[in-house]
């Protein structure tokens, strides 16, 4: 999503979304628990929320608004806040921040649904409305896993540790499909010709295969035994 008119909201957007792409591939690159890993998830999480609240409002502001970057702006931020709470919960902690997630997602689902059976009746849906569907449902079970820690006070070990995972990788997704596929205009003309401009889908398919990796390694698998102090430092 870019501008014609230059902003600070729009460079702030661009500078947050662009720098949260970097330190997200660095942050994955990176060695667990070691401070390269750290810093770089550190400015990821600063940066991300920059380029997304700004989003929001510059969806808000556009003539006409724009609900669905002010969704996904506001869904972003939810995301990647909970990622970085779920890091620094301790085991079997909850409360306040849980209830008022909770309660952002669940109305964030609901929102994300109505505007993607509005675009679908008025024909201007993307794919026939199955991107903004799927959104919806992610979100939508969010916030039911948000109920979930809530009523079970908390996370541990594993699970605690795959709740950071899946949202913080989920956000980085949205950022990087922003910026790829999202921004094709601004690419070389060679890059636009190409047909189909799956190309541009390869970091985002990438981010993908790496989140559902550490998923099943961490939830799985011996691996989370013999590396739980790792991993913890690695949220610190």
């Amino acid at each position: 999503m870019l501008r014609s008119e230059i902003t600070p909201i729009l460079i702030a957007h661009i500078s947050g979304g662009g720098l949260a792409v970097l330190m997200g591939f660095t942050a994955l690159a990176a060695r667990k628990g070691f401070p390269i890993h750290r810093a770089a998830g550190s400015v990821f999480f600063l940066a991300m929320l920059v380029g997304a609240s700004s989003a929001a409002w510059l969806g808000y502001r556009a003539e006409p608004q724009d609900f669905g970057d002010v969704t996904g702006g506001v869904l972003t931020v939810y995301l990647v806040s909970t990622a970085r709470m779920a890091a620094r919960r301790a085991d079997k902690e909850t409360g306040l921040f849980e209830i008022i997630a909770f309660l952002i997602a669940a109305v964030g689902s609901a929102v994300s649904f109505i505007f993607t059976s509005m675009a679908v009746a008025n024909g201007t849906a993307i794919l026939g409305g199955v991107p903004g569907y799927i959104f919806s449902s992610v979100i939508g079970l969010a916030a039911t896993l948000d109920l979930s820690v809530t009523l079970r006070k908390g996370l541990a070990g594993r699970q605690r540790i795959a709740r950071h995972l899946w949202r913080m990788l989920l956000g980085f997704s949205i950022a990087a499909g922003s910026f790829f596929p999202g921004q094709l205009h601004l690419f070389p003309e060679y890059i636009q010709e190409i047909r189909p401009v799956i190309v541009l889908f390869i970091p985002l398919f990438f981010i993908w295969g790496v989140m559902f990796f550490w998923l099943a390694r961490v939830l799985f698998t011996g691996w989370w035994r013999t590396h739980t102090a790792k991993l913890s430092r690695a949220l610190l």
